[in-house]
């Protein structure tokens, strides 16, 4: 029931919108009214050499800048404090063997 009402309302929008036929305009047509340009005649003769500039004066050199101050010297650090004093080693009667270690098998 929910489907049958979607697809009315579907079929009868689009009954709807192919009847409609649009209005066709034609374009009034473009009349090209012709225009005269004016043709250049010959180039006159040269005209005289102009007189050359006056040059410009030199600028003024900057100041020197000023010498920045020297910083502040760091303080000292504190010396650490000594360490710990090991133990006397014992002496006794035990033998250490050190046994390598077996070569791998390749």
């Amino acid at each position: 029931m929910k489907y049958s009402i979607v697809l009315a309302a579907l079929f009868s929008g689009l009954a709807l919108t192919a009847c409609d036929s649009k209005t066709v305009v034609t374009p009034a047509p473009v009349v090209a009214v012709p225009v005269q340009v004016p043709v250049p005649g010959p180039a006159g003769p040269t005209g005289a050499t102009g007189s050359t500039g006056l040059t410009g004066s030199s600028g003024s050199t900057g100041s020197t800048g000023s010498t920045g101050a020297t910083g502040d010297t760091g303080a000292t650090g504190n010396t650490g404090s000594a360490g710990a004093t090991g133990e006397r080693g014992k002496t006794g009667n035990e033998t250490v063997v050190i046994v390598p270690a077996p070569t791998p098998a390749r």
